[in-house]
């Protein structure tokens, strides 16, 4: 198993506690979690999140939350990543006590390291240096005076998420809960678009509201303790989409009757065997329409479904939204994160 990727999260007196330690619970979470809801085996996240202050003492933060940083910076010379979190600072401050932490990241990014920053955090990537010429983003009530304060840097309160840099080794997140997508773009980057649409759907994470059963996983809850039914699951998995008549197929495979399969399957995993089929393959249906523009109707027929109107149906009953609202709302958020990983597939 490859070591944990250390991103280092930049903690000072100014810094948001929900920014810093959201960041940190999201790259702990990555697999994690996933695991956890679908009653899989715990593995463990790909990211060593670390609290990194100038020198590692505890210290009140804003808002009066008290915060031990886990490294100084000489015991965290070589992280991967360094996440500078939002800053409670005033728009145009500029405090000299930011000197140390600058030089800190200038050096790291010399080392190989990814920067990236959380809305007024953007204070401190500008500092560097590193972004002259460059595109950037920060909270919209910052954008301005950051650009009268570098001038040579092409500042967009616009946009959420900005990937710069020679080879996009800078990330910065704009205005509010824009943080979200830079945590996630970190997950795509290191871990995977799939690992980082998985950890958007645990958080029901998106830039605009949306149903949370948009956001769930229908084939949550793992297997059935009762292997023969455990059995019945795993052929669903692989023969959803091909056959007509499936609990027909998976009594068969356990040599039952179907009113004693139905039965037991109910007992073993709180659902009718066919509800648990339309499950799967709405999950399925889900993955295709998040990463692709494959027709809804031959999406339908994909995952097992001849006619389209039922499809359409079933979908929007049990997801909250119809298959071509979701593909509009997650498609959009798969390009994003891919786009913030550096991707253009």
């Amino acid at each position: 198993m490859p070591a944990p990727i250390p991103v280092a999260l930049l903690a000072l007196p100014q810094s948001t506690a929900s920014t810093l330690f959201g960041i940190y619970d999201i790259l702990a979470s990555v697999r994690r979690d996933w695991c956890l809801v679908h009653g899989q085996a715990p593995e463990a996240s790909p990211f060593q999140p670390l609290i990194v202050s100038p020198d590692g003492q505890p210290f009140d933060a804003t808002n009066g939350v008290r915060i031990t940083p886990e490294r100084s910076f000489a015991d965290c010379a070589r992280p991967a990543v360094v996440v500078v979190a939002d800053l409670l600072v005033a728009p145009g401050d500029c405090d000299p006590v930011f000197d140390v932490s600058v030089r800190w990241l200038r050096a790291c990014h010399q080392r190989g390291a990814m920067l990236a920053s959380a809305c007024a955090g953007a204070i401190l990537l500008a500092r560097t240096g590193l972004l002259e010429g460059m595109d950037a983003t920060s909270h919209w009530a910052y954008c301005e005076p950051l650009q009268r304060q570098h001038p040579d840097i092409h500042w967009h309160a616009d946009r959420a998420l900005v990937a710069t840099g020679a080879g996009q080794r800078i990330l910065m997140a704009g205005s509010g809960m824009s943080w979200h997508m830079l945590a996630l773009a970190l997950v795509a980057r290191h871990a995977g678009p799939e690992a980082a649409m998985r950890v958007a759907r645990i958080y029901l994470m998106d830039l605009h509201a949306a149903s949370p059963l948009a956001y769930a996983s229908l084939t949550h809850g793992g297997l059935a303790a009762d292997p023969v039914i455990e059995r019945a699951q795993r052929w669903a998995a692989e023969h959803y989409a091909d056959a007509d008549a499936p609990v027909a197929e998976m009594a068969r495979n356990c040599g039952m009757a179907q009113r004693t399969f139905k039965r037991r399957f109910a007992a073993a995993t709180g659902m009718a065997p066919l509800e648990y089929v339309h499950h799967v393959r709405l999950e399925e249906a889900k993955q295709l329409l998040e990463s692709g523009d494959t027709p809804i109707e031959a999406v339908a027929f994909d995952v097992g479904y001849s006619d389209s109107s039922f499809f359409t149906r079933l979908f929007k009953r049990k997801v909250g939204m119809t298959p071509a609202r979701y593909r509009q709302r997650f498609g959009r958020l798969a390009r994003e994160i891919m786009t913030g990983a550096g991707s253009s597939g």
